[in-house]
C-alpha cells in the first residue's frame, strides 16, 4: 500500500533528488560527447529510416558485450532530447530516430553542422578549468580558472596547440554560417545604405562571405589576428587584414562583432567600442556598431534563459568577460562614446544590437 509523505519530507525528498540532478548533470553532457564520438547521429542518417539497437551496435562496429550498455546510453540521449524513440517495441527493441538536436550534430551535414562547435566546448582543455573555479574564487590574483587548470590563457591555447586552433576556428565559421542563414537573409534592413563593413575576429570570414552572397554591392573586411588570417588569400570578394582589435580597426560604415565582447572585460569592451566608434563615420552618414551577443533577461524562453547563464559561467570560467543584461549594455555604450542603440531579440538566445555614434 502506498504511503503519502508529509509535506515537509516530500520537500527534503525532492531537494535530494534536485541536489544529484545538480551535481550529476555534467553526465548529460558527457553522453552528447559520447555520442559525438561514437557518430550515432550520422549512423541514423545513413541507414535512412530509424534504426534498432543491433543494427546500431552493427553500424557503429561495437562489441556485443557493449550493445546492453549501449541501450542504457540511448536512453540517456532519449531522455535529453537527442533521438526520438519510435514503434511498439521496448528495451533492446526499440527504434531510434533523429531529432532537431542530433540534426545540428550530423558530420555528413557540413554547411549547418554544429558538429565542430560542440567538439570545442566539449573537449577536455575548456571542461576542465571548471574543477579550479573554487580555487579561483578564493585567490585575490587575475589568473582565470583557464589559466590555473592549463598556465595559459584560451588565446595563448589556441596559438600554441594546433589542433586546438583549428577546432575553434572550425566551430567559429560552421557557427557563423548558421548565422548567415538566419540573421543575413532577414536583415536587408540592417544592411540598407551600407557600401563597407569590417567584420571584427571574423575569423575565416564566413559571416562576411554570406554578407556579399546576399549584399554583393558591400565591400566586405576581415579583421583578425595574424594566426587566424596569415593563410587565407585576399583576391576574394572578401579582403582579409591581421591586426589587433584594441590598437586600430579599419575604416567602414559599419563594424560587426559577433561573439566578442563577452569574451572581454568592462575596460576592455569600452576599449574595442571607442576603436569602432573611430572607424565608422557620424549616424547621419550611415555609421554604426553591430553587435551579435546574449541579453540576458532578453527572452521568456526557459531554455535560453538557462543557456544564458551557463554561457556566463563559461566567460566565468574561461575569460575576462560575462554575458550582460540590457543596463549592462547601456552602461558599456555610454562610456564608449555611443549615443543610442536598438536591440532586436530574433537570434534564438541571441540578440542583435545596433548601436549608433
Amino acid at each position: 500500500m502506498e504511503r503519502n509523505l508529509s509535506n515537509e519530507n516530500f520537500e527534503f525528498v525532492e531537494a535530494v533528488a534536485n541536489l544529484y540532478n545538480l551535481a550529476l548533470g555534467f553526465q548529460k553532457s558527457m553522453s552528447l560527447k559520447c555520442a559525438m564520438d561514437l557518430g550515432i547521429a550520422d549512423a541514423i542518417k545513413n541507414h535512412g529510416q530509424p534504426m534498432t539497437l543491433s543494427q546500431l551496435q552493427l553500424a557503429l562496429s561495437l562489441p556485443t558485450t557493449k550493445t546492453p550498455h549501449l541501450y542504457r546510453l540511448m536512453r540517456m540521449l532519449r531522455h535529453v532530447g537527442f533521438l526520438l524513440e519510435k514503434g511498439d517495441g521496448v528495451g533492446t527493441e526499440a527504434v531510434y530516430g533523429l531529432t532537431p538536436i542530433s540534426c545540428l550534430l550530423l558530420k555528413s551535414e557540413e554547411t549547418f553542422s554544429m558538429f565542430p562547435a560542440m567538439s570545442c566546448i566539449l573537449d577536455s582543455i575548456v571542461v576542465n578549468p571548471s574543477q579550479h573555479l573554487g580555487e579561483w574564487f578564493k585567490q585575490d590574483g587575475q589568473q582565470k580558472p583557464f589559466e590555473l587548470a592549463h598556465d595559459c590563457t584560451f588565446w595563448d591555447m589556441t596559438n600554441k596547440n594546433p589542433n586546438f586552433n583549428q577546432m575553434f576556428n572550425i566551430g567559429m565559421e560552421r557557427t557563423n554560417r548558421y548565422f548567415v542563414n538566419l540573421f543575413v537573409k532577414n536583415a536587408s534592413d540592417t544592411f540598407k545604405g551600407v557600401r563597407s563593413l569590417v567584420d571584427v575576429g571574423g575569423g575565416t570570414g564566413a559571416l562576411a562571405k554570406g554578407i556579399v552572397e546576399n549584399f554583393p554591392h558591400i565591400e566586405c573586411t576581415v579583421l583578425d589576428l595574424p594566426q587566424v588570417v596569415q593563410s587565407f588569400p585576399n583576391e576574394g570578394l572578401v579582403k582579409f587584414v591581421s591586426g589587433d582589435m584594441f590598437n586600430f580597426i579599419p575604416p567602414a560604415d559599419m563594424v560587426i562583432l559577433k561573439w566578442i565582447l563577452h569574451d572581454w572585460c568592462d575596460e576592455d569592451c569600452i576599449k574595442i567600442l571607442k576603436r569602432c566608434k573611430e572607424a565608422i563615420p557620424s549616424r547621419e552618414a550611415g555609421g554604426k556598431v553591430i553587435l551579435i551577443e546574449v541579453v540576458i533577461g532578453s527572452t521568456p524562453s526557459k531554455i535560453c534563459q538557462e543557456t544564458h547563464l551557463l554561457s556566463d559561467m563559461l566567460m566565468l570560467t574561461t575569460f575576462t568577460g560575462a554575458e550582460r543584461d540590457e543596463l549592462h549594455w547601456q552602461k558599456l555604450f555610454s562610456e564608449a562614446g555611443f549615443d543610442s542603440y536598438q536591440i532586436t531579440h530574433s537570434l534564438g538566445f541571441y540578440s542583435v544590437i545596433e548601436i549608433y555614434p
